[in-house]
């Protein structure tokens, strides 16, 4: 019986034993570790997730969407869930169009709980995909930026990386409001991982729209018309800048080569792609030839140094330290106005003016046009180009620099320069950018270069090149009067001026007494014809040919 007892008595003390320890275990667990254990059985049943900002748009001026984003979905695998990864990355391949073994190596990677599989996705893709029922797959909401004309104004819309950043043109330079600011959800799910409720912690906003001053259906002449440049000469590359003069927005800018903004390295070619993705309008640098010209008669206009009248003798050539200065076309000794000067474009002419004006008073000018400075267009990638200072001239510089050899500019610097002719003296910054958001962008401002009067003898003159005997005779339209310049200029290889190689351009304006539209088209390098009268000027015509009745401006 004593033996018994004692039996019973070492149980229950056992039993107390034990009893402790459990107690001692809930403790533990509930009081020293609740709140970490807690923190674990929560974190398994609810997770939060940022909710992607949907970028804003780009628009052109009447709201035609011309970048957008689109609700898209990435599919994110568990590997430590995913029992066959092999069985798995054969059904998922073919709807993802994808390699098997791609994908299998991303779901066997068994060190790591989260791989994305595949990023921006369509919704439908996305539940296709959820509809295989592989344990350990899921989806995340994200967006994909959408580009709805492929190749419209590519190079300046500029892109979006994968992770929703821009990273070139508009896309980049106003990336800060575009991107918005994203959201968060809070997914409580069940035992099996599968969500039961989804609440909003955090409303997402979305970036804002930036509506441009281009107009669609311009464009979309323009790059018609640049893509015949394209085929008939096999340039290089090629631009057309078209502006309203009088308040410096930029109603179309093409570039060629042409490239699919929704996937621009498409070709595989990556040198010729690093090509055409660049905005030449603002990044192309080249000798201007004899658009220049221009610049050294406004000077010497607006010095009083000369009249449109003022008749100069213009010799055979001119004879520079070894070297002979002649123009395009053979001639004898002949007499030129000014306005003749203009009309058949010689270098001579120009040559002369630009001694009257003396390089001092010469290179006033060219840099109160602007140019070897940025224009402060609203585009990234600017160059300034390249113009000499007084101090760098040689013995030729005033032989060659006049008539637009030897510095260089950009297309949409020359523009810049026109414009100011064109709206009556003022220069003022160019822009593409109309309103962000329900902000509207205010004009640039601008300041007088030359007087009103100057600017309309500019005007007066450069008709000329239109008429009989001007470099672009045939180019232009029945009714309407207007002013513009050709240019051809040697390209420069290792110091030397090739004699097959030339840039060929164009800029004019309508109607010449009170211009509404400027055009400026420049082509790199035509391979199957040489001058700007015959390459460029033809181009021009086509666009304003096509842009004067839709903005409604009447013969005169």
């Amino acid at each position: 019986m004593v033996a018994i007892d004692r039996r019973v008595g070492w149980i229950f003390v056992a039993f107390l034993a034990l009893l402790a320890v459990a107690v001692a275990r809930a403790v533990d667990l509930g009081v020293v570790q609740g709140g970490s254990l807690h923190q674990a059985a929560v974190s398994q049943q609810i997770t939060n997730e940022p909710i992607p900002a949907v970028r804003g748009t780009i628009t052109d001026t009447n709201g035609v969407p011309l970048a957008l984003s689109e609700a898209a979905d990435d599919i994110i695998a568990d590997p430590f869930l995913i029992k066959a990864p092999m069985a798995a990355a054969e059904k998922l391949a073919p709807l993802l169009h994808m390699p098997v073994l791609t994908l299998y190596a991303s779901l066997s990677k068994s060190r790591t709980g989260y791989v994305r599989v595949a990023r921006q996705v369509t919704a439908t893709t996305a539940q296709q995909a959820m509809a295989l029922d592989i344990n350990g797959l899921s989806t995340v909401p994200d967006a994909k930026r959408v580009y709805p004309r492929d190749t419209f104004m590519a190079q300046v819309l500029g892109g979006v990386n994968a992770q929703g950043q821009g990273y070139s043109g508009l896309e980049s330079l106003y990336n800060s409001v575009l991107t918005g600011k994203p959201g968060e959800r809070r997914i409580v799910n069940d035992a099996r991982g599968q969500a039961i409720a989804v609440d909003t912690v955090r409303a997402m906003q979305p970036g804002k729209t930036v509506r441009l001053t281009i107009s669609a259906p311009l464009q979309d002449e323009v790059e018609q018309v640049l893509a015949g440049v394209g085929a008939q000469y096999s340039p290089q590359n090629a631009t057309a800048i078209v502006m309203n003069p009088n308040t410096g927005a930029i109603l179309a800018l093409a570039n060629w080569p042409q490239i699919n903004a929704n996937d621009p390295y498409a070709s595989g070619n990556t040198a010729e792609v690093d090509n055409a993705i660049q905005d030449h309008a603002v990044s192309l640098t080249y000798e201007p030839g004899s658009t220049f010209k221009a610049v050294t008669v406004a000077g010497a206009l607006q010095d009083g140094l000369i009249t449109p009248s003022t008749d100069f003798d213009i010799p055979p050539y001119l004879s520079v330290y070894g070297t002979e200065i002649h123009d395009a076309e053979d001639h004898g000794y002949e007499e030129l106005s000014t306005a003749g000067i203009l009309r058949v474009s010689s270098n001579i002419g120009a040559d002369l003016i630009g001694q009257k004006l003396g390089a001092d008073r010469f290179n006033y000018w060219v840099h109160r046009f602007g140019l070897g400075q940025p224009t402060g267009v609203d585009l990234p990638g600017e160059d300034s180009g390249y113009v000499l200072s007084p101090s760098q001239y040689s013995g030729t510089s005033m032989y060659n620099l006049p008539f637009g050899q030897g510095e260089s500019v950009t297309p949409i610097q020359m523009a810049t320069v026109y414009s100011a002719i064109a709206n009556g003296g003022i220069l003022r910054a160019p822009h593409i950018v109309q309103a962000i958001g329900n902000q509207a962008q205010p004009t640039p401002a601008g300041h007088r270069i030359i007087s009103a009067t100057t600017a309309a003898e500019l005007r007066q003159m450069l008709i000329g090149v239109y008429a009989d005997g001007g470099t672009a005779s045939g180019a232009g339209i029945p009714g309407y009067q207007m002013a513009g310049k050709t240019g051809t200029a040697n390209i420069a290889i290792d110091g030397h001026y090739s004699d097959s190689e030339y840039v060929a351009s164009f800029v004019g304006m309508v109607p010449a007494d009170h211009p509404q539209l400027l055009g400026m088209v420049v082509v790199d390098d035509p391979q199957n014809g040489e001058y700007g009268g015959t390459v460029a000027a033809p181009a021009f015509q086509k666009i304003v040919g096509w842009a004067v009745p839709y903005f409604g401006i009447n013969p005169h």
